[in-house]
């Protein structure tokens, strides 16, 4: 898998860019990609949060 550039466009072109990419990956890839969010999402959740005097 490629990482992915950052473009910033209108939202419904970036869309369309996203829903491509997605069509070109395999089952697997959109697997891992989904598990990388979901870890990437646990490790927020749970991240200590730092102490503001």
């Amino acid at each position: 898998m490629k990482a992915s550039k950052l473009n910033h466009n209108h939202p419904s072109k970036m869309e369309a860019r996203y829903l491509d990419e997605i069509k070109k990956m395999s089952p697997q890839q959109r697997f891992e990609k989904l598990m990388a969010i979901i870890e990437i999402s646990y490790l927020l959740k749970t991240a200590k949060k730092p102490k503001t005097k």
